[in-house]
């Protein structure tokens, strides 16, 4: 985690240094609102890849000797044939056209992409049991 963390410090730093000339230079308040914004985003995440780092130590990825087999862990289960991503993707789809032609396409959008979201979460929810 310390290269994510130098990493969004760097862009947590730029965000600053931007904000500064921003501020200096124009005087505009909504660039210098989303300046703003922008380095405490930043500074947060680093903040967290920083906290995280410091309690959990490095990873495999973080040492210089760290190979890829280091990291390996179980497969998971992957399904063969499910129905319900195209279904999401559908009511996705319908859900957009239904902001643009009206309400009543976007309610049966909602209930398209209700039932494939319910589909892909709860198609497996037995497998362990079994």
């Amino acid at each position: 985690m310390r290269t994510e963390t130098r990493l969004f410090a760097g862009v947590a730093l730029f965000f600053l240094v931007t904000d500064v000339i921003y501020t200096v230079w124009s005087r505009e308040p909504a660039g210098i609102a989303a300046l703003t914004v922008s380095f405490a985003m930043a500074a947060l995440v680093a903040f967290f890849f920083g906290r995280v780092h410091r309690r959990d130590g490095a990873r495999p990825e973080d040492r210089k000797d760290g190979a890829v087999a280091d990291r390996t862990g179980p497969v998971d289960f992957f399904p063969p044939h499910s129905p319900y991503p195209v279904l999401t993707a559908l009511g996705a789809v319908l859900a957009a056209l239904g902001v643009v032609f009206g309400l009543w396409l976007f309610l049966l959008a909602a209930g398209v992409l209700l039932a494939g979201v319910l589909g892909l979460v709860f198609q497996y929810a037995d497998r362990d049991s079994a």
